[in-house]
């Protein structure tokens, strides 16, 4: 039987890129990651990045639509148990498990050439699948129209909760092998009104494979804490609404 190209290095039976020996220096900071910021937060500007993991100054969260979390909220209830075949035929076989997890890892070394930096990763899980050839799959939930375009950008958060399962801190959440990563998508289609004022939205669902790539992960992290090690923030992006308002702020005095 051809093998499936999908199939992950661990069940090829490779070996994914790991921690390298290395004599240079090693950072004596260990910096606290949360992967929900590895998508729009550092595309969009790697200043307000840095402003919130090295001085502690976020952003305000950005509103979600209460309609996208509703939406989310029902994906959530309606897959809890059932058997993926029931839902997308592109899913990988298995039953989903759904449930807040408190996801930490144990410290990452990243190398450099010239230097070792350090971080963990923490955050919180809700969706896996659990395989039927054993391991799990790490699922992103959302709606089509959040999700288009944004599969570079989720795989980065896939990653990241992809790693700490596999190599929890004491305490944490730790599930392994992980060798399935993707996004299960509902793309809103028809809203149908009902008798007694009720109405019902459907739509498609589809699945979005998400190749593991530790070695293209950890190049990102790489990236990352090259610029959280520096000891000033970085200029902030041209179209970054929250540095331009800053800015405009000082120079006003407000």
């Amino acid at each position: 039987m051809p093998q499936d190209s999908r199939a992950s290095a661990s069940e090829r039976g490779e070996q994914r890129p790991g921690p390298r020996s290395y004599t240079g220096p090693v950072s004596s900071r260990c910096w606290t990651l949360g992967p929900s910021d590895f998508g729009l937060l550092w595309d969009e500007c790697p200043r307000c990045f840095y402003l919130e993991v090295v001085l502690g100054f976020p952003r305000p969260r950005p509103l979600v639509p209460k309609a996208f979390s509703w939406i989310e909220e029902r994906m959530k209830a309606g897959c809890e148990g059932r058997r993926t075949e029931t839902l997308a035929a592109a899913l990988p076989a298995g039953v989903f498990e759904l449930g807040e997890r408190a996801v930490e890892s144990q410290p990452v070394d990243v190398h450099l050439p010239d230097a070792v930096h350090r971080c963990r990763l923490r955050g919180a899980l809700d969706t896996v699948i659990r395989l039927d050839g054993g391991g799990y799959a790490v699922v992103g939930l959302g709606t089509g129209e959040r999700r288009a375009g944004r599969a570079p950008l989720d795989a980065r958060r896939l990653h990241a909760y992809a790693y700490a399962l596999e190599h929890p801190a004491p305490g944490a959440a730790g599930l392994a092998p992980v060798t399935r990563l993707g996004l299960l998508a509902f793309e809103p289609e028809r809203f149908a009104p009902e008798a007694a004022g009720q109405g019902a939205l459907t739509g498609g669902l589809s699945w979005v494979e998400v190749p593991r790539d530790d070695g293209l992960f950890f190049g990102f992290l790489a990236e990352v804490l090259s610029v959280l090690e520096r000891p000033e923030p970085p200029g902030g992006a041209p179209l970054c609404d929250w540095c331009v308002y800053r800015d405009a702020s000082r120079r006003t005095g407000l």
